[in-house]
């Protein structure tokens, strides 16, 4: 049997497209939320809300409106129509074509919809006009709650520049910098030799990594000021840039705020979002390995500062830069519910959602800041449709041919928006999901993220699994030594895939020729016909050669019931299974270990494409 390496791109599997019905998928999605406190039904909220979103944080808003005994109403483009936060809602407007512009930016069309339906409130989720203050305004003026902070707040904290005067009033920790509107290059130029370099240049307006740019010299400088410029004007319709000192190596933490209408603010702790790529997050986790008490308070009570100095109102996460020495520098505030949310609910117990609806509605908040606990740890990793070896991640398209989610695993939470069938297409966001686990210690929640992303079966596109798998079983991750130069730093001529060695690489060996075996064992069986004769049906051990790169090993194989016993590579494997070929996953014992592997693709001429530790391999005969 011979093997050669698969590029993930080039694996495209076909079969059956499997729908998960409505019921399903809502008891999916409501098991997923295991650690919310009870919702008490009497306090009276909304009778229904609108979500002008779409996708997982649509589904998200929708599970707690249902627990909260909300109507929904979910706004969708015309190739979203049947999306699986459409089909969770009580009902559905279809707000435009596929393009953002003409659907879920469409402001007249979601006005219509909202008066249409009658609804009462809107939550905007993130992205799209969840931090856009003229669609707050319009539904302050249709008497239609925001379900998020007032004009004001969205406003100050959306512009860079005077969000930092803000921070500094507020005697919240800057970022030394040039607070103006920076005009021309070369008034760039000579700010940055007065701060020193590097310097970051980021635009005024910007978000989400765009129209940022490091300058280490003069020259640097020059160029940055032009791509950045275009960039934000371009993406933000805004080319205002501001320049302040790069801190090489920072940490990225970021604070998440709860306020009131009535003056009440709290911190509730923090999350570490320093795994990036394109300045855009990877994996998070709550709490920080990084922090202690003292500075954790520090950031915290600063970030309650810089909310009640704009008068916050909801939820709302203040973004900060932490240097190697635990000095922290405000970074930004993002007015709107956070992608990775999800882990701060895990340590706290909080819904942050529903906790934004009843701020909307008036309610005071139901905690002080001495009952936010950290109960245990939790790890977030963003599942995107992308290919990881190519800058790290690079979107792809196509339709999810075979698609599981591992919430059969314990303290798993998946937060999607879509199922078997659904398509990824080049209009939005690439995600499929935000995959968290929980546990008592940062050890168990990262051993349970190791399992959920074996056990998390996605075919028809491309995925980034591998790239999270590595990440989170990389020595100085698990020791909690990084920076946002982590991928960058090591990983600096990209991601290759995992590096099998040794032990792995015989494990990964055995089970190959093991699964082949059974395969052909069970080929010569149907009907009780001898279909492939190239194994004797009586014979219980084998000899097989098996390429692996650009290695060739001797293998010699004993069967015995549903276990094998496999020679090669200079040692002796152990692997036993149930051998179910009809599954995706593979679950096998080599060596006393526990393992899951998955069987990607296998047909009669003996060609087997495996999923082993994230990475993908192709056997053939």
């Amino acid at each position: 049997m011979a093997a050669r390496s698969i590029s993930p791109a080039g694996n495209r599997l076909l079969s059956v497209v499997k729908y998960v019905s409505l019921q399903s998928r809502c008891r999916a999605v409501h098991n997923g939320a295991q650690y919310f406190k009870v919702h008490d039904r009497s306090e009276k909220t909304f009778d229904k809300i609108l979500i002008a979103n779409r996708g997982e944080i649509a589904c998200r808003v929708i599970k707690t409106c249902k627990k909260m005994g909300i109507q929904t109403v979910a706004i969708h483009s015309d190739i979203d129509s049947n999306a699986v936060h459409v089909k969770m809602a009580d009902e559905a407007v279809c707000v435009g074509t596929a393009p953002t512009s003409k659907s879920y930016l469409n402001m007249d069309a979601i006005m219509n919809a909202i008066r249409s339906t009658g609804a009462q409130a809107v939550h905007p989720g993130y992205g799209f006009l969840s931090e856009n203050k003229e669609f707050a305004k319009r539904l302050a003026a249709e008497g239609v709650a925001f379900i998020g902070p007032d004009t004001y707040a969205i406003q100050a904290m959306g512009d860079k520049i005077e969000s930092k005067l803000i921070a500094k009033a507020a005697k919240v920790n800057t970022i030394p910098g040039y607070d103006g509107v920076v005009k021309t290059a070369e008034e760039a130029v000579k700010i940055a030799q007065d701060i020193g370099y590097p310097v970051m240049i980021k635009a005024s307006a910007g978000g989400g990594g765009k129209g940022m740019r490091i300058a280490w010299n003069n020259e640097e400088t020059r160029e940055g000021f032009r791509f950045s410029s275009q960039e934000a004007s371009s993406s933000f319709g805004d080319d205002r840039l501001l320049i302040e000192k790069y801190i090489d190596n920072p940490r990225h933490i970021e604070i998440q705020v709860l306020a009131d209408k009535h003056g009440n603010a709290l911190w509730l702790n923090e999350r570490e979002c320093s795994i990036q790529r394109r300045n855009q997050k990877v994996v998070e986790e709550a709490p920080s390995t990084f922090l202690d008490a003292v500075t954790r308070r520090a950031m915290g009570e600063q970030a309650v500062q810089l909310a009640k100095a704009v008068q916050y109102s909801s939820a709302g996460t203040v973004e900060f830069l932490v240097d190697s020495k635990r000095n922290f520098y405000f970074l930004e505030m993002n007015t709107r519910l956070q992608v990775e949310h999800p882990i701060t609910e895990c340590i706290t117990g909080l819904d942050l959602v529903e906790q934004m609806i009843r701020v909307a509605k008036g309610y005071q908040l139901q905690h002080k800041q001495e009952d936010i606990p950290i109960n245990g740890w939790a790890v977030e990793s963003r599942v995107y449709a992308e290919d990881p070896y190519k800058s790290f991640g690079l979107p792809s398209i196509g339709r999810l041919s075979q698609y599981q989610e591992p919430l059969n695993l314990c303290n798993v939470r998946v937060d999607s928006g879509i199922q078997e069938g659904s398509d990824i297409s080049i209009y939005y966001d690439p995600m499929i999901s935000k995959l968290v686990t929980y546990g008592a210690t940062r050890a168990e929640a990262l051993a349970r993220m190791e399992d959920a992303l074996d056990n998390y079966v996605i075919r028809g596109v491309t995925h980034n699994i591998p790239l999270l798998r590595e990440i989170i079983t990389h020595p100085c991750f698990i020791s909690g030594d990084i920076s946002t130069n982590f991928l960058p730093e090591f990983y600096p001529e990209g991601f290759k895939g995992h590096k099998l060695e040794g032990n792995r690489r015989r494990e990964l060996l055995a089970s190959a020729t093991a699964l082949y075996i059974t395969a052909q064992l069970r080929s010569q069986k149907v009907l009780g016909n001898l279909r492939v004769v190239s194994v004797p049906v009586e014979c219980s051990q084998w000899e097989l050669c098996v390429e692996l790169g650009e290695g060739r090993y001797d293998a010699t194989i004993a069967k015995s019931d549903n276990s094998f016993t496999v020679e090669v590579d200079g040692g002796e494997v152990e692997v036993c299974g149930q051998w179910n070929l009809a599954s995706p996953l593979l679950p096998l014992t080599i060596n006393g270990s526990e393992r899951m592997l998955q069987c990607l693709s296998r047909d009669a001429s003996g060609t087997i494409v495996l999923q082993y530790l994230g990475t993908l391999c192709l056997y053939v005969v």
